[in-house]
Parts: structure tokens; C-alpha cells; sequence
């Protein structure tokens, strides 16, 4: 580049002014990148090829750690005060800890808001699951203004009943149908998951739970030489499953909708797959905190027939209603 000579020194470059070091917008390049998984290397190689620029490992590190900020307030923010439904899920990555490899949960809560649309409360993550670890997330969850959870939807995560019973006593506390169909296809090899998956459907969209029970010996009758351990699973946790036929059919749909979770644990899935290893959680956590940014973009319309759940819930839950209780 070609600078005029300026004997007095009053000249001042507007195309890339004095002392800049990068383009405007350049860290959000970057940040952007990094949000749908690129490595470190991919990044750089990716700027290359793109703006033929070539940057340190350290500028991207940099750019991503400005991020860590956001990420501290939006951990920290204030929530609605109720919440129809709350889903408690986790996906498990690989984490360096202490010079170790080991495999990590890290826990999300998945809310339904009174308008029926999807927000992602938070994240937490813990080498031991229990009690004590659940007492401290619902606590936390209060502490940052939530006062009441109409249904909790978890998947048999331990001590979680003692402590959402502790916290939020009114809660009803029902096992994740989504959950429950998702591990039973494990089972199952991709040309017989459609039949399966619509057998299993006759299941939880049963009229009373003892149609379901019904319909469940139908399904091991039929599928228990093949794939024992689906009907097994079921009756074993079927005494967790039966609180889903006391609800109406609109909050039942509701609480069977899996576009919110399913989309959420595809992304992070599809991210972290790029990424074998995550070095710290803080890199782990900026890159999911990244992810839901992106995907939470898309949840601009409550679920699927949310007027009818509303209403439904209204009726059913009375006083606990914000707008019931005036």
C-alpha cells in the first residue's frame, strides 16, 4: 500500500486508519466461524483461502474469549417467574480435566414460556449427578426469578425428584416421552425404525393409561424376540411414564413436541463432532452458548396448537397461572 508522504503528519488513511490492526468486523467473522464448530486450524486456513490474511492462533483466541462475557450474563439473567413446561437434558462430550480425557454431561434446562415459545434457561455441568447437584440448579433457577414449574420432563436423571420436590414442591415430575422413544431406537437398525417408532406412538398416544398398558403387551408380543430390551425398559419405567395419561390430550401434544430438543442436541451434536476433544468446559461452554445463539434465532413462533395447551392449562393448573392470580 502506497501512503502519500505527509511532512506535518495530518494525513489519515480512511480506508484502514492509523494503527488498526484488522478490519472492522473481523472478530465477528471469526466468532461466527467458530460457532459452527471449525477448529482452531480450520478457521485459519479458512481465512486464508477466503481473504487471503493469515492469523495466529491467538487473534482467534482473542476474538473468542470476548465472548465469555456474554456468556457470564446470559447464565446469570433474570427468568419468567412460571413456566408451563421445563425439559432437564444432557449430552456428553469429551473434556481435558485436570491432564485427564474424560467423558462430561452438561446439563441444559429447555423451557416452554407462557407464550409457548422455546427459551434455553441454562447450563451447568458436574462429574458426579445426584441430589446435591440438582438441589443447586433448581435453586438457582429461583434465584434468578423463576417461582413455579408446572410439569419437569426429565430423563431418569438421579436425585432430581428430591430436589425439584425441595425447590419448586408443586412441580409434577414426569419422565421424557421423547426421551423414552429416543433410547428405545437405539435398539432398533434404521430399516425397522419407522415401523418400530410408529408401534411405539400407539403407545403414548393412548386415550388412558390403561390403554397404553394394553397396547404395550401388544408391542412385546410382537417385538420382544427382536428387540427385548425396548419392552423391558418401558415396564420398567412405566410407574415414571403413567403421569403423562392424567394430563388433556393439548397438554399432552405439548409435552410430547420434539422439534425444540431434538433441533438443540442436532446442533451441539453436529458441532461437537468436529471437535474430538474439547481442551477446557470454558471452550466447551462458549461454543454451546454459541449454538443456542444461532438456533434460538429460529424459535420466533410458539409450538404447534399452543392456544389450545394454554387453555388447557388454565383449567387444570388454576391459581398457579400468572394471569389467574389477581
Amino acid at each position: 500500500m502506497k501512503v502519500p508522504r505527509s511532512r506535518k503528519g495530518d494525513f489519515d488513511p480512511t480506508l484502514v486508519p492509523k494503527h488498526q490492526r484488522h478490519f472492522d468486523g473481523f472478530d465477528d467473522i471469526i466468532v461466527s466461524l467458530y460457532s459452527r464448530g471449525l477448529t482452531t486450524r480450520e478457521i485459519q486456513d479458512h481465512l486464508l483461502e477466503m481473504y487471503k490474511v493469515e492469523v495466529s492462533p491467538m487473534l482467534i483466541s482473542n476474538a473468542t474469549d470476548a465472548v465469555s462475557e456474554d456468556l457470564k450474563l446470559w447464565q446469570n439473567r433474570s427468568l419468567d417467574s412460571v413456566y408451563p413446561i421445563v425439559y432437564f437434558d444432557a449430552i456428553v462430550v469429551k473434556i481435558r480435566h485436570e491432564g485427564k480425557v474424560s467423558n462430561r454431561a452438561i446439563y441444559l434446562a429447555l423451557a416452554v414460556t407462557m407464550e409457548g415459545r422455546k427459551e434455553v434457561l441454562g447450563m451447568w455441568s458436574s462429574q458426579n449427578e445426584g441430589a446435591k447437584f440438582w438441589l443447586g440448579v433448581v435453586t438457582e433457577l429461583k434465584n434468578r426469578g423463576v417461582s413455579d414449574i408446572l410439569i419437569c420432563c426429565v430423563d431418569g436423571l438421579s436425585g432430581f425428584v428430591e430436589a425439584i420436590e425441595a425447590v419448586f414442591p408443586k412441580a409434577k415430575v414426569q419422565l421424557c416421552i421423547v426421551h423414552m422413544v429416543r433410547n428405545s431406537l437405539k435398539f432398533v437398525g434404521w430399516k425397522d425404525k419407522k415401523e418400530v417408532a410408529g408401534e411405539l406412538k400407539g403407545i403414548y398416544n393412548a386415550a388412558t393409561s390403561e390403554a397404553a398398558k394394553a397396547q404395550l403387551e401388544c408391542f412385546r408380543e410382537r417385538y420382544d424376540e427382536r428387540f427385548p430390551a425396548i419392552g423391558k425398559s418401558w415396564e420398567a419405567h412405566w410407574e415414571q411414564v403413567i403421569p403423562f395419561f392424567d394430563y388433556p390430550a393439548d397438554i399432552r401434544k405439548a409435552i410430547y413436541t420434539t422439534n425444540a430438543i431434538e433441533s438443540l442436541n442436532s446442533s451441539f451434536r453436529k458441532i461437537s463432532r468436529r471437535r474430538n476433544l474439547f481442551p477446557t468446559t470454558e471452550s466447551l461452554y462458549k461454543l454451546f452458548y454459541l449454538a443456542i445463539q444461532n438456533i434460538s434465532k429460529k424459535w420466533t413462533l410458539p409450538i404447534r396448537d399452543w392456544t389450545g395447551a394454554l387453555n388447557r392449562f388454565t383449567i387444570e393448573f388454576g391459581e398457579r397461572m400468572p394471569n389467574n392470580n389477581k
